[in-house]
């Protein structure tokens, strides 16, 4: 028997931990209580890989190629799907190819690609990372300057409905900074988000994507709630944005240190001279002299975020992370170069991928299942525990995430309720799915199935969900 490193655990408990989905309504419905998150504090020690690779013992039969495909093959050919079918599914344990159809061709991923951009970024930059959100003295007497980290989860107040439980909040970054200015009246707010580089939208990005209420804002290194005016979160759009998310930070920060008419502008901090710091409460405050500072979670955390409400913001801003972890400019290109040079490295083939964001939110990107599915494969494999925790993030089927509500129909689709973990992606005339999966007889597999051309994106998601939910039954 091969022992290899298993996922069961984390498709068992995980859910349970998280109190996604169904379980939540139940245990309110049941207690009052209402799932709680502790706030992660600067001393927080570095999270442990999410437990997903237990060494178990695969007591089934191995799945016999020639069997998938005879179950498999009329799935595949549904018309719902398209015309154009790219699936490949392989034996985690035994890196054995069970089926292939187009597998080493470049198609759309859609959200697919956010399984590269959590590999790749927990990769470079580890899942202890934070990202820090600082305000420095400006200039001028009274000038201060928000200099965006890359923290695109910082909420704005408590009391806040939680979009990302947790998260840094503007108003105790406020707080520090009034006790630091003392009687120093505040006369300018400055907004500085010089970190990230280039245009603010991808290549293949539509106007309706970064609309009010689209799926993404423009992408900035200062926001809130991932530039949402709101902090709610609905998968296909609908959450409106700020069009100028830095800037109406910078609004907001403006009335929470009592200066509600003091003017908002771009700009970029001085530097702290070695020996600048403050005497005292706004006493000799020198430019560039720190008057506070907040971080995001883990960078774990941040990337469960990611992969469970598929959320395109926090994609684009962890791509930019691994492209300054590479030293390379934190912009679309920069991390779309990052990024692949990132899976060169891991051993993967960085050649099956074109990539012109993050979030697959542009109709230019092209992944192949062969690219997705080795990089499942690693996580899985046990070798790299930083990339374990993908499993923890990827929604599961019927339970959590952009999954919650899939696998209910066709009534056959339920077997793999609760068993298949996978990465949704959609776009216009594109369905697609990433993940891994345990058959009846205990095999892991992992697989990628993307669709394109399918004139309903219900039906195709159901036929997607049909072909995952009979390798789930098949036992082949």
């Amino acid at each position: 028997m091969v022992l290899v490193g298993l996922i069961v655990l984390a498709l068992v408990v995980a859910g349970v931990v998280m109190r996604p989905g169904p379980v939540d309504g139940w245990i309110t419905a049941l207690t009052g209580e209402t799932a709680a998150t502790p706030t992660p504090t600067a001393t927080t020690p570095e999270p442990s890989p999410t437990p997903v690779l237990v060494a178990a013992e695969s007591d089934g039969a191995a799945p016999d190629p020639a069997s998938v495909k005879e179950a498999l093959d009329p799935l595949v050919a549904a018309g719902a799907l398209g015309s154009t079918v790219h699936i490949q599914v392989v034996d985690v344990s035994t890196d054995t190819l069970l089926y292939a159809r187009n597998a080493d061709k470049k198609t759309t991923p859609a959200s697919t690609t956010k399984v590269l951009t959590a590999a790749t970024v927990l990769a470079a930059r580890g899942a202890a990372h934070r990202l820090e959100t600082r305000v420095v003295a400006g200039a001028t007497a009274g000038e201060v300057v928000i200099i965006g980290g890359g923290d695109a989860t910082m909420a704005v107040e408590k009391g806040d409905k939680d979009l990302f439980p947790g998260a840094a909040r503007l108003d105790d970054l406020a707080a520090q900074v009034k006790k630091a200015l003392g009687t120093t009246k505040p006369t300018r707010v400055t907004v500085d988000t010089s970190l990230f580089e280039g245009p603010e939208t991808a290549t293949g990005w539509g106007s309706a994507d970064i609309s009010p209420g689209g799926q993404v804002a423009r992408i900035q290194s200062l926001m809130t709630n991932a530039g949402r005016i709101e902090p709610v979160h609905n998968e296909f759009g609908g959450d409106p944005r700020y069009n100028d998310p830095a800037v109406s930070v910078g609004r907001l920060f403006a009335e929470m240190i009592g200066a509600p008419d003091a003017p908002v502008k771009r700009g970029t901090a001085p530097e702290a001279a070695p020996t600048s710091a403050s005497a005292g409460p706004g006493a000799g405050i020198a430019p560039g002299a720190e008057l506070g500072k907040v971080q995001s979670p883990p960078l774990v955390q941040i990337v469960d975020w990611m992969l469970q409400q598929s959320d395109n913001v926090l994609a684009e801003v962890l791509g930019r992370q691994v492209a300054l972890a590479a030293g390379e400019e934190a912009s679309f290109e920069g991390a779309a170069k990052a990024m692949t040079d990132k899976l060169t490295e891991l051993g993967l083939p960085s050649g099956q991928a074109t990539l012109y964001d993050a979030s697959g939110l542009s109709n230019r990107n092209g992944i192949t299942p062969d690219l997705l599915v080795q990089t499942l494969r690693l996580a899985a494999g046990g070798t790299l525990p930083e990339l374990t925790n993908i499993f923890n993030g990827l929604p599961v089927a019927g339970w959590s995430g952009t999954l919650e509500t899939r696998f209910a129909t066709p009534s056959d689709n339920a077997t793999a309720q609760g068993i298949v973990r996978a990465k949704t992606g959609s776009l216009s005339g594109v369905s697609t799915l990433a993940g891994v999966l345990v058959t009846k007889e205990r095999q892991i597999l992992a697989f990628a199935i993307m669709a394109k051309g399918g004139a309903n994106a219900i039906t195709a998601r159901q036929a997607i969900d049909k072909i995952a939910a009979r390798l789930v039954d098949c036992g082949c």
